[in-house]
């Protein structure tokens, strides 16, 4: 909750999915890089100074856009090739470490993670390559040095993201997390002893067919040309935020509360201008049988996909029978999973 009011300074609530990316990082003998993204499909061979080239240019692109943000600049920031996370997030690692000739490498990216549907796949794939490579190269990850990097390839994919996505794959669990006025996100883990979590479900409602960087940047447009009206909205964002964090922390299960709570953060975004006609009108049968649901994540601005949807209702097991939600895939996440995890091939 709070995934649009935390990019202006208010809090989100966000937890880790159990949907896991994986990063294979290996060693290639005739030099240069070999990109293996089986998930797209996409595979590519390049150069060093190709993949260092495309980071640096990306990295001019966005410093464009962050002076003066736009749907139009942001495209030119995300372009349309396939791998630019990929590329981004190396090219910032290698950039990092400074080598001057590396050695070959081949890098393959394996997930279970819808991608571009609100489930931080960007972030985990960004979070997953800078920390398998500094780690190839026999640097040990730093927390805080894997997410500056990954924020960068972040910022990347998605123009001016508040970080959450990031810190949340990086570090798992369920994160309470704030952005600080001077920029970085002040960050706590959240207090579960409500069985909340596992009352909630997850269902894609397709991919939506703007990128989370434009939906983002339609939305501060939107912020700039009527700044009063944004604004009580997400104060009430944040305030539903609060409440549902306070709803987490307590013992038992108050199934009104979270009711109200899911549906007023649903009406702000739907406010925003982020949740399409065919994913409102789902909502709408949803609360009609005394559930609520919201998106979870940037949303759609044209739909009819926009992305994850989460879903509850006092009877849970009532939601698998919904007929208006059958065509939706069904995710049976567990909420607050582990975040990054390294292994070395014995």
């Amino acid at each position: 909750m709070g995934e649009h009011a935390v990019v202006y300074g208010r809090p989100a609530l966000a937890a880790a999915v159990d949907l896991r990316l994986t990063v294979h990082v290996s060693p290639v003998t005739e030099g240069g890089v070999r990109l293996d993204l089986p998930c797209l499909p996409h595979a590519e061979e390049l150069s060093w100074s190709a993949v260092r080239g495309y980071a640096r240019a990306a990295r001019e692109s966005w410093c464009e856009y962050s002076r003066q943000p736009g749907t139009e600049r942001f495209r030119a920031v995300r372009g349309d090739d396939p791998a630019h996370i990929v590329k981004a997030a190396l090219g910032e690692a290698a950039e990092f470490l400074g080598e001057a000739e590396p050695t070959g490498v081949k890098v393959c990216v394996e997930s279970s993670l819808p991608i571009g549907s609100g489930f931080g796949s960007s972030a985990a794939t960004a979070v997953a390559v800078i920390a398998g490579y500094l780690a190839f190269r026999r640097l040990a990850p730093d927390l805080d040095l894997v997410e500056r990097l990954a924020l960068e390839a972040e910022r990347r994919q998605h123009g001016l993201p508040s970080g959450i996505d990031t810190a949340t794959v990086l570090r798992g669990g369920l994160l309470w997390a704030c952005r600080l006025p001077a920029g970085g996100l002040e960050i706590e883990r959240a207090v579960v002893r409500s069985p909340l979590l596992a009352s909630l479900r997850v269902y894609d409602t397709g991919t939506p067919p703007e990128s989370t960087g434009a939906v983002v940047a339609a939305v501060r447009g939107r912020r700039d040309a009527d700044p009063a009206r944004h604004e009580r909205l997400l104060d009430r964002i944040e305030e539903a935020a609060r409440a549902f964090r306070g709803e987490l922390a307590r013992d038992g299960e108050d199934p009104a509360r979270i009711v109200q709570l899911l549906r007023e953060c649903e009406v702000c975004l739907e406010g925003l201008g982020v949740v399409p006609e065919a994913v409102r009108s789902v909502v709408r049968q949803i609360e009609t049988e005394g559930g609520a649901a919201k998106i979870s994540g940037a949303g759609s601005l044209a739909g009819p996909g926009a992305g994850s949807l989460l879903v509850y209702h006092p009877e849970p097991k009532k939601i698998a029978g919904w007929p208006f939600l059958q065509p939706f895939p069904f995710h049976p996440v567990h909420l607050g999973a582990e975040g990054l995890r390294l292994e070395t091939d014995a």
